[in-house]
């Protein structure tokens, strides 16, 4: 799974950090969680605790997208086999599939063949009727993979929102509320062209606290946003929208054009979400991966938000508290957590939160006096920390490395590490101390996922 791990395993602590992250990230893929989740007895088509009696539809198929939508499609091709018909996903991770069409989208701004590969599926969603069962693949990576402009927008007012939101600081909440407001799928626009047809949606969900209406920016779910929250993160973050965009949200605030379907519209009726998976899917695993290698384990959040390198000193901080004083677990240890940190940028360089995450971890495990543990321990009984901190689709930001992988050893020159965050082009100064964890796409996306271990 990492293409570079035996250069990384350098230690015992992070050969443990590496086995964490492929546990999490094996437990979250598609071929394990729809086994788990989707069972075929006779007739009866049974996910997650619902049952769907396949003698009452005339046709079956598989729509959506995402970065692990593929994977998710091959998976149901496995149980279902020739019962179903048909259908289309989109997704920057393609998978084998005999009955699913795959169509390639770009990730994480959206492009033009994102864009026919949405029109494909809004075109099946179209032809879908009562008679019609839908099984839909939506995962994280979702909003980028299927962009449909709406209106009179185009795919470069798109591209250019993103890349602006992206790069704001804002939250995916946010960022969400907007997208959903320029899409003619997005916020719950998917439901109302499917219907009348019976809808069941597979989610595997890289969003903190698993908000339906943020997954993917909702497709299938009833959207409580407005065209005024969006036109506000806009205003917030000062962000340079194409005058198209900003006409577009300045008549949707002022009524002139309807808003995304809420909890009331009968397009929902027929439509059931299935989280199968999710931050914590990791979590657990990676958890159970580091109690058999013999440590005490703690998941300190699935929930952790916010800066990432601001939120790497927090982490780093519990873990010194591990080392000195035992508390709340003991060494050797594994403290773990899940979420989404984000990273305002204001240079011009390249790398992503995690990646920030790992260098203002490496940077804090120096401390002030700039001198890391360059002999292996550290004066407090040996004891080492090792901090790991990937995003589990295998992309950090819009580079090739998943995260990155850092001790006590990594920053020899503080003043360079801090000028690469400021710069926000950390991947060139991790990449140069070969710390960078490199997996490709992994077929899944449940989010960050980070590992401290403290020998």
């Amino acid at each position: 799974m990492i293409a570079n791990r035996d250069r990384l395993a350098s230690s015992e602590a992070r050969d443990v950090a590496l086995e964490c992250i492929e546990a999490g990230i094996e437990a979250g893929h598609p071929r394990t969680v729809v086994r788990d989740a989707v069972a075929l007895e006779g007739d009866t088509l049974r996910v997650a605790d619902a049952a769907y009696d396949l003698r009452e539809y005339d046709d079956v198929v598989v729509l959506g997208g995402g970065n692990a939508a593929a994977n998710v499609a091959a998976a149901v091709e496995t149980v279902l086999g020739d019962r179903i018909d048909g259908g289309v996903v989109v997704t920057d991770d393609p998978a084998d599939t005999e009955r699913v069409a795959v169509r390639e989208g770009d990730h994480p701004v959206p492009s033009e063949r994102g864009v026919e590969g949405t029109r494909a599926v809004l075109e099946a969603a179209d032809a879908a009727d009562e008679g019609t069962l839908v099984l839909a693949a939506i995962t994280g990576g979702g909003s980028a993979l299927m962009p449909a402009p709406a209106g009179d927008l185009s795919l470069a007012d798109l591209q250019a929102t993103t890349d602006a939101l992206l790069a704001s600081g804002a939250d995916i909440h946010e960022i969400n509320a907007v997208r959903k407001h320029l899409s003619a799928l997005k916020g719950g626009h998917l439901a109302q062209r499917a219907a009348p047809a019976t809808v069941v949606s597979l989610i595997l969900s890289d969003v903190v606290g698993n908000d339906l209406s943020v997954i993917a920016s909702g497709p299938l779910a009833p959207d409580d946003s407005t065209f005024e929250a969006a036109r506000s993160v806009i205003d917030r973050y000062d962000i340079d929208a194409p005058e198209a965009v900003a006409a577009r949200l300045e008549r949707g605030a002022a009524g002139d054009v309807p808003e995304t379907p809420g909890v009331d519209d009968p397009a929902f009726e027929r439509v059931s979400n299935h989280v199968v998976a999710d931050g914590m899917t990791a979590l657990e695993a990676a958890r159970d991966a580091a109690t058999e290698r013999g440590y005490d384990t703690l998941i300190l959040s699935s929930r952790v938000r916010g800066e990432a390198r601001n939120a790497a000193t927090t982490h780093v901080a519990i873990a010194e508290e591990v080392r000195a004083t035992e508390t709340p677990v003991s060494p050797p240890a594994v403290l773990l957590s899940g979420g989404e940190t984000t990273v305002t940028v204001r240079g011009d360089g390249d790398g992503g939160p995690n990646q920030e995450f790992a260098t203002s971890a490496a940077l804090a495990l120096v401390g002030d006096s700039g001198v890391g543990d360059r002999d292996g321990t550290d004066g407090e009984n040996g004891r080492e920390i090792t901090v790991a901190a990937v995003d589990t689709d295998g992309i950090d930001g819009a580079t090739d490395a998943a995260g990155a992988l850092v001790d006590e050893r990594t920053v020899d020159d503080p003043d360079g590490a801090r000028a690469a965050l400021a710069e926000n082009d950390v991947y060139p100064y991790l990449e140069a101390r070969e710390n960078l964890v490199l997996t490709g796409p992994t077929g899944t996306n449940l989010n960050d996922l980070r590992v401290l271990v403290v020998e």
